[in-house]
């Protein structure tokens, strides 16, 4: 018993020295070459370019490959919690990056910019404060531009006017056809007008891409119909819109 015990801390203390070195270059290099002295004092996290050795073949590239994520099935953020403080995910999970694979349908957990999502890079953009709170955001030229699906509540488009969100929402009116007022009713929070797109009642036909006024106080009746220089009576009937905003 006593030479088993004493192979056993001799084992030990052989092991502990591996596991210990391991764990503290595994936090700056990556590559196996010898550890990169300063890499511990400089800004680079992990360093993965310092020994150019391992990749001098030109048909072998090599590449960060990040996990590929279906984010329609990402409904919860993992770990323990409380979060938010400052050896827990401070920052709930603001700046989490993953290749999404799902090509529709929207985040399990936060909202999704765009309303659709698209196969490629997204991050998730958390300055809320929850961890629930963030927006899932697509990383330029990572893939086409997500799909807007204008919908009958307020939704993100991708256009932004001197840094400020462009927002829209659908719905539809009915003309008298002895009147030019109508009723398009001014979404929350809405401060003013940046474009309207009406159609032919059922259609995807344009009918028309302007009022005459809008007026974003006054409803019912708070739109004239007709051009900016003239108010036009239109056929009696109803009338799909789309209406881009600023709030």
């Amino acid at each position: 018993m006593k030479l088993t015990r004493h192979n056993n801390i001799k084992k030990l203390l052989f092991v502990v020295p591996l596991v210990i070195g391991s764990y503290f270059n595994a936090q700056v290099r990556i590559a196996d070459s010898n550890a990169n002295s300063s890499a511990a004092n400089s800004s680079a996290f992990i360093d993965a370019s310092s020994n150019p050795a391992f990749n001098l073949s030109p048909e072998k590239g090599k590449g960060l490959l990040y996990p590929r994520t279906d984010l329609t099935l990402f409904t919860t953020f993992g770990g323990q919690t409380p979060f938010g403080i400052p050896n827990n995910y401070p920052n709930h999970y603001d700046g989490l990056m993953v290749f999404n694979t799902a090509t529709s349908g929207q985040a399990g957990v936060g909202t999704t910019e765009g309303g659709v999502l698209t196969a490629g890079y997204w991050y998730y953009d958390n300055k809320s404060g929850t961890t629930n709170g963030g927006t899932w955001r697509p990383v330029g030229g990572s893939g086409a531009s997500p799909k807007v699906d204008i919908l009958t509540t307020e939704t993100m488009t991708n256009t932004l006017v001197n840094s400020a969100q462009v927002f829209a929402i659908k719905g539809s009116f009915t003309a008298t056809g002895a009147s030019t007022a109508v009723n398009i009713p001014a979404p929350t929070g809405m401060t003013s007008l940046y474009s309207i797109t009406i159609y032919k009642a059922g259609t995807g036909t344009v009918f028309s891409r302007d009022l005459y006024s809008y007026d974003v106080v006054a409803t019912p009746g708070n739109a004239i119909t007709g051009s900016p220089t003239m108010s036009i009576v239109y056929p009696s009937g109803t009338y799909d819109y789309v209406l881009e905003y600023l709030k």
